[in-house]
């Protein structure tokens, strides 16, 4: 087989439900009954079941399901110097129900330290083969620029940065450092997960902005900028992808809103090699924005729903493929689901059946597509 990279023809975005001893475990360990080495062992368990689960399903990426984080974004915050976090109680509101989210936020200048994470890439490479590969996923640099800069965090922020930019040159740079220790891990398929231009699009979002009296451009600006930042000297044999949604908790959602106003930013001119887009529904809006996409980067069409459990019709799926190819070549396009099964721990509401499902559906849909 040609080495294989990310995107693959049939992918998924990385997050797995998580199974039910391993939640226990967590709260076993959080309640003080086990050990910190215990947990580690359930979870190096549910991950070995996990990949053999993903070989068994015919797919040539592997993740480890984020089964060693709560929060998709937030536990990899946790480990630069200068960021602490706390639980609160506090969350933030998505569509009908409130995520349960910890209090992220900076206690000092960011930097880069040896990252946790690329330990956990290293228990999962040893199962590559010669039919797969790892890719390993993290927040997006914007994303963590917009943690510090949220309201409740502003003015915390302000006594370590005196201006945004600041703030965006010391997460790209620290960004640039991990991704270099995940590349000597010989980590060569890195996932960018970015909420941060879901949440920038739409209606909602432009009077959100006004309200607080920022120019909505200025704010593509900045993300664009913390992004390409660091990508900056990125090795050329690692290959870099960008997850792009509009929120995902408990099946719920934190936004809506075509991706036309950001087309020009982040397709166009994001240094990433591949997008994988939420498409699985209305609120993502069309296909035409793919016309921006530069044309050295592939787009994965999440056309398959991670948020519930009825499979979609494969024919409707099919002819949407057909239809996004009339504005980037097919040979650039790939399938997965639109999102993560459980972007945190709590998952979404469907089973594991159902996603196990779900998967089994992309993969015949892209061998029927594209052989």
């Amino acid at each position: 087989m040609q080495k294989i990279t990310s995107p693959y023809r049939y992918d998924f975005v990385g997050s797995f439900l998580r199974p039910e001893n391993l939640k226990q475990a967590r709260k076993d360990y959080r309640a003080g009954k086990i050990s910190k080495e215990q947990l580690t062992a359930v979870e190096d368990a549910a991950i070995r079941e996990l990949v053999a689960k993903q070989k068994q399903a015919g797919y040539h990426i592997i993740t480890d399901g984020e089964y060693r984080r709560e929060y998709w974004h937030l536990d990899f915050m946790w480990g630069f110097a200068g960021v602490g976090h706390e639980k609160t109680g506090g969350g933030v509101q998505f569509n009908g129900e409130m995520a349960d989210l910890e209090d992220t936020y900076l206690t000092g200048k960011v930097k880069a330290v040896p990252h946790p994470f690329v330990t956990y890439f290293q228990f999962l490479k040893q199962f590559e083969d010669d039919e797969t590969v790892a890719k390993y996923t993290i927040p997006a640099p914007a994303q963590m620029f917009q943690q510090m800069i949220v309201p409740q965090n502003f003015q915390g922020t302000r006594e370590f940065y005196a201006t945004n930019e600041e703030l965006i040159h010391d997460i790209g740079v620290a960004y640039q450092e991990v991704i270099r220790q995940f590349y000597d891990a010989g980590c060569r398929n890195l996932q960018l997960d970015d909420c941060t231009w879901g949440a920038i699009v739409g209606n909602a979002a432009k009077q959100r902005y006004q309200s607080l009296g920022i120019d909505l451009e200025d704010v593509k600006k900045q993300l664009l900028a913390v992004n390409n930042l660091a990508l900056e000297n990125k090795p050329a044999d690692m290959v870099i992808t960008s997850h792009i949604c509009r929120g995902n908790y408990h099946s719920t959602f934190f936004t809506s809103g075509p991706y036309d106003s950001v087309a020009d930013y982040v397709f166009a001119q994001e240094n990433v090699d591949a997008l994988l887009l939420e498409y699985d529904d209305e609120r993502s809006g069309g296909f035409e924005p793919l016309a921006k996409v530069s044309p050295n980067k592939k787009v994965v069409l999440g056309l398959i729903t991670s948020k519930k459990p009825e499979l979609e019709d494969k024919q409707t799926v099919i002819a949407r493929i057909h239809e996004a190819a009339k504005y980037i070549p097919l040979d650039r396009l790939c399938l997965s689901p639109q999102c993560g099964f459980a972007s945190c721990e709590i998952g979404n509401k469907l089973t594991e059946a159902d996603e196990w499902a779900k998967l089994a559906l992309v993969k015949e849909i892209a061998e029927e597509v594209w052989g």
